[in-house]
């Protein structure tokens, strides 16, 4: 933290002197040059990234320039993450950035006249002016809307979410010497957390020379910009294979992926609309085994908050991206999510790729995926399995067999459709006529095999991380009391169902409609006898999906993902993984519905787009009266979806406006003014801490209270204090990064209760035990600055370090007490 750190923020009137205003204003126009910085680094890593998209995304329309940036980040961070794990610094974010326009020339010059002294770029290099264009200015719009929201509410402030933890990786990031760094709240040992997200953070604010408390917030504006606009481009040419605007398509991948939200305040605003009876009914059943209540529900608009619609389903978090920026975390799944519609990307380039291009085919299932899911692990664990099963439902499904991908793999196809009876005389495209055993024999099970192939090399490349993740963790089944209740299941995957069953429907045909009407049905009657809820609402689309798909009807990639988004949610329904940082399934819907939603809200584009302007092809020309009536019908049934899904956006914006106007970037800002007695003291730990500590041949650790809420040893006289989410729990780690004995207790989840209990209880004896203990703590743990602020004294009373030798008060404020220590010269 330098200086000026939060004087703006706390300023009413910054007119009252005009030395206030001259610094105010200095700060402002370094935030506006910040925000400049950041967008031409981007800019940049787009141009760099561009001829490797052209290459990856060759059959895209659009080049793939809406992914350029994204496949630029990905890049220089996978490099810095495998460079850093030797050694880290500011140079790795050099070798990254070397990486990258080395892979770039090699993608954008012609390798023959290079090789005759011509420095000429590929005639077969795509480039799309119009889809570069409009993906610029989808992400500009999309980097400034959380730029505003962010300006009126920067802070880290660990209240309703994890922002401590979030920033504190960010911080000792910038001060690791290599991968992974230390964990801030586990001194003495490597972080046991996802972190790629946070690298990439890092390398950025490297990159553009960004202070932390300001690349905190620049960052979220980073990764929102670069998933919405990944979500564009990707919608728009799933789109343009079928014939369908590729704007459109990618304007409602983009709004469903970026904006939209659940049915819960569409729900709100219809209970305040209809006559008493049928608002309290609708109320009572959307309440039914949800988590709202009925009576909060018929507040209507006055009962509205952004947090509510998050919280659905009982014990779980059913968020959508949306609502994760507003509340402003900068958590692994949401920078996860760029990767993965990366990968996503990768797996529809696969699709489009020609049957007798086998060696492209090859590389982007064996290379380029297991790249990109071996940083995934470390990234954001939880959505590797979804990287592989979009790709396993991509090999499944594409025009091109999966099987010959493998050595030998054609041969042991033929030898496979021969024994289940294939005739090899009837199908002109592929050679024969098969039994539907033979298809799913071949094709699905081929595709099974080959994706955990590449899965397997995936993962042995992110081995490095899950050897030191945590443990602990089993796959556990869901029982069925536990389930989501059909309410609130629609309340939250209402829009996409009615969508994608229209949809459906209309491409089916005669046959295949049937199919699903009897989908439908016995999803019903299964859902009701197994209280399986999510049968009724994901069963129809897993099964007429994979129909038109088998079928080959009028559908694309898009059906694809609406089938992995419903297996998805099938999977939650089914089973969960137990975790000490549970409790029950609550992480595993929480991190699974952000991937679904992401999935979904991508499919949403060309399926809406579709629906709004049907290219005239499908079974629905069938049965409507006339094409002008199926137009008028399909846009209107849009424009309900998108008036049931865009009021949260609306009124949540409203609602931050209102209560937040901080008017800057700085993401502590908060601490001077909410905390000035704190704010000097951290800052002072911040600058002065690592150096002391080095001078003395040590690395700074610092002693804090631990962020628990008991005390086994019963040494603590306010057990519960300074818990979590708390101002209290750990500010001076997780501000600075500077590495405490034991920090929150989310490191339970991450290493166990025993391993965590055992450093919390020795802290507790630091700070309350008798001498002789409260010297082997401190000598144990290598302890170098101890913090003794509010949350001790709310926890243990006074305290004072100052008796023993070895130890000296180094800095004092009002409430807060930093001690030195050198652990050489302990004694009591």
């Amino acid at each position: 933290m330098d200086t000026n750190d939060g004087f703006v923020g706390g300023l009413k009137n910054p007119f009252e002197s005009e030395s206030v205003w001259w610094i105010a204003r200095a700060t402002l126009t370094m935030e506006y040059l910040l925000v400049g910085r950041w967008l031409l680094a981007f800019a940049l890593l787009a141009v760099l990234g561009y001829p490797i998209a052209a290459r990856l995304f060759s059959r895209f329309s659009t080049g793939g320039a809406g992914l350029a940036p994204i496949v630029g980040v990905t890049v220089v961070t996978i490099v810095a993450y495998w460079v850093g794990q030797v050694a880290f610094g500011w140079w790795t974010l050099w070798v990254g950035l070397a990486v990258l326009v080395a892979l770039s020339a090699a993608s954008a010059l012609d390798l023959d006249r290079l090789r005759e002294g011509e420095l000429t770029v590929a005639d077969d290099l795509p480039f799309d002016r119009d889809g570069a264009t409009d993906a610029a200015v989808v992400f500009l719009a999309a980097f400034l809307l959380v730029i505003v929201i962010r300006a009126a509410d920067p802070a880290v402030n660990p209240v309703g979410g994890e922002k401590f933890l979030d920033y504190g990786l960010l911080r000792t990031l910038l001060r690791a010497e290599t991968l992974p760094p230390p964990d801030m709240w586990f001194a003495g040992e490597p972080l046991q957390y996802y972190y790629g997200g946070h690298l990439a953070a890092t390398l950025l604010s490297g990159l553009t020379a960004t202070p932390p408390q300001y690349a905190y917030n620049l960052a979220l504006a980073g990764f929102y910009a670069l998933l919405v606009t990944t979500a564009f481009d990707l919608a728009g040419n799933v789109a343009s294979t079928r014939g369908i605007s590729r704007r459109r398509a990618g304007a409602f991948g983009a709004v469903f992926v970026g904006l939209a939200s659940n049915l819960l305040t569409a729900t709100r605003l219809l209970a305040g609309w209809l006559p008493e009876g049928l608002r309290r009914r609708l109320a009572e059943v959307v309440a039914g085994r949800a988590e709202p209540e009925a009576a909060d529900l018929l507040a209507g608009i006055d009962g509205f908050s952004y947090w509510t619609a998050s919280r659905v389903i009982p014990g779980t978090i059913n968020e959508f991206p949306f609502f994760a920026w507003l509340n402003g975390d900068l958590h692994a799944h949401m920078m996860g999510g760029s990767f993965l519609l990366l990968a996503v990307a990768v797996a529809f380039a696969y699709w489009q790729t020609p049957a007798d291009q086998l060696r492209r085919r090859r590389l982007l299932v064996f290379a380029v995926l297991p790249v990109l899911g071996g940083f995934q692990i470390p990234t954001d664990t939880w959505s590797f399995p979804t990287m592989y099963g979009v790709a396993w439902l991509a090999l499944t499904f594409a025009p091109a067999r999966p099987l010959p991908l493998l050595p030998g793999g054609k041969r042991i196809e033929n030898s496979l459709r021969s024994w289940l009876g294939g005739d090899n005389t009837n199908d002109a495209r592929a050679g024969w006529k098969e039994s539907p055993l033979s298809t799913e024999l071949c094709r699905t099970g081929g595709a099974l095999v080959v994706a955990g192939l590449s899965g397997l090399v995936g993962f042995l490349l992110g081995a490095s991380f899950l050897l030191g993740a945590s443990a602990g963790q089993t796959v556990a089944i869901l029982e069925a009391a536990d389930r989501s209740g059909l309410g609130a299941l629609v309340v939250v995957h209402g829009a996409f169902l009615a969508a994608f069953l229209v949809f459906l429907f209309g491409k089916l045909g005669t046959e295949g409609r049937g199919s699903l009407a009897v989908a439908v049905v016995l999803a019903a009657v299964a859902g009701v006898l197994f209280d399986f809820a999510a049968l009724v609402v994901v069963g129809p689309l897993l099964v007429g999906g994979w129909i038109a798909l088998r079928l080959g009807r009028d559908v694309g990639f898009e059906t694809a993902l609406l089938v992995g988004g419903a297996g998805l949610v099938t999977i939650v329904e089914l089973v969960y993984v137990a975790e000490e940082a549970g409790p029950g399934r609550f992480n595993t819907v929480f991190k699974t519905y952000f991937q679904v939603w992401v999935l979904w809200g991508l499919a949403m584009g060309p399926v809406l787009a579709d629906l709004f302007e049907p290219p005239g092809r499908d079974g629905l020309a069938t049965w409507w009266p006339s094409p002008e009536t199926r137009r008028v019908a399909g846009r209107a049934f849009v424009g309900l979806l998108l008036v049931t899904t865009l009021p949260y956006a609306a009124l949540a914006l409203d609602a931050h406006f209102d209560r937040h106007d901080a008017g800057t970037l700085d993401a502590t800002a908060f601490v001077e003014r909410d905390h000035p007695e704190e704010a000097p003291a951290i800052e002072w730990l911040d600058d002065n801490a690592p150096t002391e500590a080095a001078a003395i041949g040590r690395e700074a650790t610092l002693l804090e209270a631990p962020g628990a809420y008991s005390s086994p040893t019963g040494l603590a006289e306010n057990p519960s204090a300074p818990g979590m989410y708390d101002w209290n729990a750990n500010p001076a780690s997780s501000l600075t990064g500077i590495p405490t004995v034991a920090g929150w207790q989310h490191q339970v989840g991450y290493r166990g209760g025993d391993v965590y209990w055992e450093r919390a209880n020795a802290v507790d004896r630091a700070y309350a035990g008798d001498d002789a203990e409260r010297i082997a703590v401190l000598e144990e743990y290598d302890v170098t600055h101890v913090w003794v602020g509010p949350g001790e004294r709310d926890r243990y009373g006074e305290v004072s370090f100052q008796q023993f030798e070895g130890v000296e008060l180094a800095f004092e404020t009002e409430t807060v007490r930093i001690y030195r220590v050198d652990p050489d010269q302990l004694s009591a």
